[in-house]
């Protein structure tokens, strides 16, 4: 069976989702990647049965709110960002704070990083022909992203959004936009 970047993330997701499940049933609370896992596995369920945008982020708010978590998880999940397939295409859900609020966890250095200096970039151009804005992740492969942006797709293969982990950029019906694509790691092509 062969299977894209996208339906690989996608069965990571469930598998993890499947082991929060299992963690639920033994009476325990869930760490941060079960529980991104499950909520990010109830939207995308939401958004497969065909629910419309808002449903969808009803469905991770709600199991969100009812999941037990180990303490230092709310601090921890300061916002779930994923990508579902909707009838309309790809869109892109942010819960924030999906858990409670928290003093953040993580602490900054000063200065910038280099995100992935030693990566071929390239430039392109690309153009929302449809109707509704589109918005496309950091590491969607992005040639295969929604068919309403128009682009050289074949000079994309390979190519994701040159941002850090967890952003996005968005394009507005009509909109053309310069970019810039960073080659992906490890084999690209999928």
């Amino acid at each position: 069976m062969q299977l894209n970047p996208t339906e690989q993330e996608r069965l990571r997701i469930f598998t993890a989702a499947q082991l929060a499940r299992a963690t639920l049933e033994r009476g325990l609370s869930l760490n941060v990647p079960e529980a991104v896992a499950l909520v990010c596995d109830e939207m995308h369920m939401a958004a497969r049965a065909g629910d419309p945008w808002e449903a969808v982020r009803d469905a991770g708010t709600a199991v969100a709110a009812s999941t037990p978590v180990l303490d230092g998880v709310p601090e921890l999940i300061r916002e779930i960002r994923l990508e579902v397939l909707l009838d309309e295409g790809s869109r892109l859900i942010v819960l924030r704070s999906p858990f409670g609020a928290g003093e953040p966890g993580v602490r900054f250095g000063d200065g910038d990083v280099a995100l992935v200096p030693d990566r071929e970039r390239r430039p392109l151009t690309v153009t929302n022909t449809g109707t509704r804005p589109i918005r496309i992740s950091s590491h969607f492969p992005f040639w295969d992203a929604n068919e309403n942006l128009s682009f050289d797709r074949d000079a994309a293969r390979g190519f994701r959004l040159d941002l850090p982990a967890g952003d996005s950029m968005r394009w507005q019906p009509g909109e053309t936009r310069e970019v810039t694509l960073v080659a992906l790691g490890g084999a690209r092509g999928a």
